[in-house]
């Protein structure tokens, strides 16, 4: 997989499939100076650029330049200054003759990222196979990430993209890799909305559990979150009973929960990079806003909304005020930001790990699973598997490099 990679097409017009063209194809060691190099050789033979490839791995230079034939009686000088010019620079040469351009795209174009820990050879070839299989063919590969995870991207032509999402994250889970396809164009580069649920997604601690351990009513407040599993109870049932729990409790707890609260491995890294892009971010949560609020103001997000917890007298009533936020309302607190924020929905992430988060995971652009059950990861678009919540960047096509350079710009 490639570290470095560029590709343009910089033809100023169609090539016929009859016209004579020269594939350039340089390779060596990589150094400063080799692309400009060559296209300063070729350029005495009044050449036009039709396509360009580099790839650069593990210091290994491959470039590959298909040009126009030169004018009658230039070729063998091409040729013979190229192979010289290779030589000085001490990299090797090759040229060959054909027509045309590269074949023509097929009709439906996908970008395919792979995510593994580590990526085995076993698991790139079943993806390699199951996209051929569908009836794609893969136009590019490009690495985003070797930590903490191994990311690569395809770029996949030929197959619409839902048939072929729905046949490479079948195979994802048994090959025990992540898969997220998504369809490609100009909007995945697009400013975009992130909203993410809270507990055990941004952060590693379910809220209502770190207020009732200051109560000492863990195993009741365990119980109803078991009933509500088994389905005896719904959300807003279930957060009443738990929350009634609380009655008495002092309001300093607050301050002593938002200290407990532990953010997810690579949450800061998440948002600084998103925002440092241009994206804007929020949260939703079944959770209190007594916690979620504090979370905006130290994470710099755009939006939040949580329940809220009723305190009076300064103590905890066992009541909640204000609209509730539950499965359904998580979706629609996600189209409310979007509106908001001025992003269509067709642009907006979506994350978060338990059955909840579905009508906003379904309701997003992307929708991706973060650690959750296998219902959440079948029903969502994507699932990480990691317990790095800034994985989830390389979904959006953000490379490692680019978060790096985020977290440079931040501590300049």
């Amino acid at each position: 997989m490639s570290a470095s990679q560029t590709s343009s097409s910089d033809v100023p017009a169609d090539v016929p499939a009859d016209v004579p063209t020269l594939l350039v194809k340089i390779f060596g060691k990589d150094r400063p100076g080799i692309t400009a190099g060559l296209f300063d050789t070729l350029a005495a033979y009044s050449v036009d650029v039709v396509d360009i490839e580099q790839v650069v791995t593990r210091g290994r230079m491959v470039l590959c330049a298909l040009v126009t034939e030169p004018p009658p009686g230039l070729e063998g000088g091409l040729r013979a200054t190229v192979h010289s010019w290779a030589e000085s620079m001490k990299m090797q040469a090759e040229i060959i003759s054909g027509l045309g351009d590269n074949r023509p795209r097929g009709l439906g174009r996908s970008l395919v990222t792979v995510l593994g820990h580590p990526l085995t050879a076993e698991a790139t070839a079943a993806i390699a196979a199951r996209i051929t299989k569908t009836g794609g063919n893969i136009d590019r590969i490009f690495r985003l990430a070797k930590y903490p995870v191994t990311a690569v991207e395809f770029a996949v032509s030929g197959v619409e993209t839902e048939p072929l999402r729905t046949a490479l994250v079948t195979d994802a889970a048994k090959l025990g890799i992540d898969v997220a396809v998504v369809a490609a164009g100009l909007y995945r580069r697009a400013q975009r909305l992130v909203v993410m649920d809270v507990d055990s997604t941004l952060i590693q601690d379910e809220v209502i559990e770190l207020f009732a351990a200051h109560a000492g009513c863990e195993d009741k407040v365990a119980e109803v979150t078991a009933a509500a599993m088994r389905g005896e109870l719904d959300f807003e049932q279930s957060l009443h009973a738990r929350v009634a729990l609380l009655e008495g409790l002092d309001a300093s707890v607050v301050d002593k929960v938002r200290s407990e609260v532990r953010l997810t491995p690579g949450a800061r890294t998440l948002i600084r990079t998103l925002k440092r892009l241009g994206y804007q971010v929020g949260v939703v949560s079944g959770g209190f806003t007594q916690v979620t609020d504090d979370l905006k103001e130290r994470l710099g997000l755009d939006f939040a909304q949580a329940n809220t917890l009723e305190i009076v007298d300064g103590r905890l009533t066992g009541k909640v005020t204000g609209e509730i936020v539950d499965r359904a309302g998580k979706a629609r607190l996600l189209r409310r930001f979007a509106a908001e924020a001025g992003v269509p929905l067709s642009q907006t992430v979506a994350i978060g790990d338990g059955a909840n988060d579905l009508d906003m995971l379904n309701a997003a652009g992307l929708g991706v699973a973060f650690n959750a059950k296998p219902v959440v990861r079948e029903a969502a678009h994507a699932a990480v598997n990691f317990p790095f919540l800034d994985t989830v960047l390389y979904l959006l096509g953000i490379t490692r490099e680019e978060v790096e350079a985020a977290d440079t710009v931040d501590t300049a």
